[in-house]
């Protein structure tokens, strides 16, 4: 009882005197002929005894306690949903090979692969920090369940035949690269990685897509009949083989010097400079905006976008071109007008950097995040704490992405990115922000007059450094384009906030982005292989793909104009009642969070594990006895390997 009472009296005395000194501190700034903000950045670094603590920068281990939201803007909300998804995700992951096994059979109606334990045992000695979400790999692999292996195998042997198809071929034998066929940087860097854990790995050929753009488009029929199909062979026999077969037939022939063979005919064709609609659109379900051609923007937005400011509320959705595609067809390069686009209907194992999502190819972690390059890895040089930052957002990049021409050059999204954030472009033009409501202090609602162009002067620094992709030449952009300076990565990191967008494919950039101490804004249309792990609104900030929330999201993190108890005819600007406080908390948070997220789940050993993993269940499906062989173990063999290191469950718990 004394030591609650002394704690008492302490608080009470510590209040007083902080009070004290702000009275104190008040009483010199009247007499010193300070102004208020001045009043109010002295008053600021006065800690008050029992108030929250300043706000921690992207440096600093984030707060896993739940974000209490400021005001009612629909951003704090957001954030407020995504850290209890994440949290959901945090909770739901196995501790020990035996949860793993468990989990495994109940979530794929399979044994794991042969190699299952070895893979565990080589992820938990690279700190794995969730041995559970490989859900992409799982879904990639799934429709292959409903051809067969030897089919599988010949394509797989054979696709890089054709020079003019766009495919690399590796093949492995005897735990070593025996011979690679058609090559490029990217199956060169494939190979450096699959030799860290090739000892593992039964012999195989390995298809890899050279070109930039995926591949696959199998119609939405017959991917239901294939879907239908490998869930009628789901079983766990409990004499399985823990180890795959051997002396496959229909391998390549590594001492093939240069023989057609038996080849299968992956159907490619060409769709170069035309809608890529055309063709996604036999992929989406009957009813889907994209078959049904509805472009009722308002009905598809609703699905994935806050009527408040046009915010996306689902990320995986803004880049459903089943939902979204009518409304952005004409807003995206590789949509409206691919430079290089080799397709086919055919369900082919073709591995690929990225895809949309009515793609079938199988992912792998791009090459350019696995090979160092100064122009993608990222560099703490220049990367300052978020309070020492520019409150710019910044982007450099060439004009990728299509097809240009002077005709149809607008229809690109790099291009539109360029436009909507320059002042020039902008003047005398209004967007749709949010604004705080006259009478109701922290409560929002849509505001269109707002007039961007000082703004976007203040505080966007976005540009091309390069003219490059165009038909006959890019002449045409002489009148256009401003060209400006390159700006090496790292230095990019001087800004609060850096912006992430589609070329002719994903962003190399998107990581070193996700490790840095600024804020990532993203907006595409591709899919990765580590999408599954990233939460918008937690670890970076989503933007839908026309751009249209891109004022309404830096007005947010950077603030505007005046309150309007403050508002005199003085200080009235262009945008009159347009007013939002800045969210410096709010933004260094979600910072903070990607950046120490990028740590445990995007690291270098993070790519091997998946690729690793990856090529097991690759493995199998190509394997004649793909029904009769795997892990039919309970995981037990290593309860002493988990107790002696136990897997890290998070400091939230």
């Amino acid at each position: 009882m004394n030591m609650v009472s002394s704690r008492i009296k302490r608080r009470s005395f510590l209040t007083l005197a902080a009070l004290a000194l702000v009275a104190l501190v008040s009483n010199f700034v009247v007499f010193s002929g300070l102004s208020t903000q001045d009043i109010k950045d002295q008053l600021g670094d006065i800690r008050i005894p029992g108030a929250a603590k300043k706000p921690w920068h992207a440096d600093d281990k984030p707060s896993d306690t739940p974000l209490e939201p400021v005001d009612a803007h629909p951003i704090s909300l957001l954030m407020q949903e995504a850290d209890k998804n994440w949290r959901k995700y945090e909770e739901d992951r196995s501790t020990s090979f035996r949860q793993t096994v468990r989990n495994y059979r109940r979530k794929y109606g399979r044994h794991p692969p042969p190699g299952f334990r070895e893979w565990y045992k080589y992820a938990r000695k690279r700190n794995v920090h969730n041995v559970d979400d490989f859900e992409q790999i799982m879904d990639d692999i799934r429709p292959f369940w409903a051809i067969e292996p030897r089919v599988l195998r010949n394509l797989a042997a054979s696709m890089w035949r054709d020079e003019e198809g766009g495919v690399s071929g590796i093949h492995i034998r005897n735990h070593k690269i025996a011979k690679e066929n058609n090559p490029t940087w990217r199956s060169e860097t494939m190979i450096t990685l699959i030799k860290k854990f090739i000892r593992y790995l039964p012999d195989m050929d390995i298809a890899m897509n050279r070109l930039d753009q995926p591949r696959v488009v199998v119609p939405w029929e017959d991917m239901q009949a294939l879907l239908a199909k490998e869930k009628e062979t789901r079983k766990t026999p409990p004499e399985s083989v823990n180890e795959f077969s051997q002396n496959l037939e229909g391998l390549f022939d590594v001492n093939d010097e240069g023989g057609e063979g038996d080849k299968q005919d992956p159907g490619w064709y060409s769709h170069a400079g035309k809608q890529y609609m055309e063709v996604a659109s036999t992929a989406c379900p009957p009813g889907s905006p994209a078959r049904a051609n509805n472009t009722n923007i308002q009905d598809a937005e609703g699905t994935y976008k806050e009527r408040l400011g046009g915010l996306v509320t689902n990320f995986n959705r803004s880049s459903d071109l089943c939902t979204v595609g009518p409304q952005i067809q004409d807003k995206h390069g590789m949509l409206y007008s691919s430079s290089s686009m080799l397709a086919t209907k055919r369900l082919v194992p073709i591995l690929g950097e990225c895809k949309v999502n009515i793609n079938s190819d199988i992912l792998f972690p791009a090459n350019m995040y696995w090979k160092h390059d100064p122009r993608y890895d990222y560099d703490s040089k220049w990367d300052l704490n978020w309070e020492d930052k520019k409150d710019m957002m910044i982007w450099r990049g060439v004009t990728s992405g299509g097809t240009q021409t002077a005709e149809n050059w607008r229809n690109m999204h790099r291009q539109r990115l360029v436009m909507q954030v320059n002042d020039t472009e902008m003047a005398g033009k209004e967007v749709r922000i949010l604004t705080e409501q006259p009478e109701k202090k922290g409560e929002y609602e849509n505001y269109r007059e707002f007039h961007p162009s000082h703004f976007a002067e203040e505080h966007t620094d976005v540009g091309f450094t390069e003219t490059w992709g165009c038909i006959p030449d890019c002449t045409f952009y002489d009148n256009v384009w401003t060209l400006k300076p390159k700006v090496p990565l790292g230095e990019q990191f001087k800004n609060k906030i850096v912006v992430d967008v589609d070329g002719h494919s994903f962003s190399g950039r998107w990581i070193a982005f996700l490790e840095s101490k600024s804020l990532p804004i993203k907006a595409t249309i591709f899919r990765e292989w580590h999408d599954s792990r990233l939460f918008a609104w937690r670890h970076f900030v989503p933007m839908d793909n026309r751009y249209d929330d891109v004022y309404t999201l830096l007005t947010y993190f950077f603030g505007v104009g005046t309150p309007p108890a403050s508002r005199t005819a003085d200080n009235a600007d262009a945008n009159g009642k347009a007013y939002v406080p800045r969210h410096d908390i709010e933004g260094t948070r979600i910072a903070g969070q990607g950046r120490e997220w990028a740590k445990k789940v995007l690291r270098r050993d993070d790519i091997e594990i998946y690729m690793f993993r990856l090529l097991l269940e690759y493995a199998r499906i190509m394997d004649d006895n793909r029904d009769r062989i795997g892990y039919s173990g309970d995981g037990s063999e290593l309860d002493r390997y988990d107790g002696v290191s136990p897997m890290d469950r998070g400091d939230h718990q």
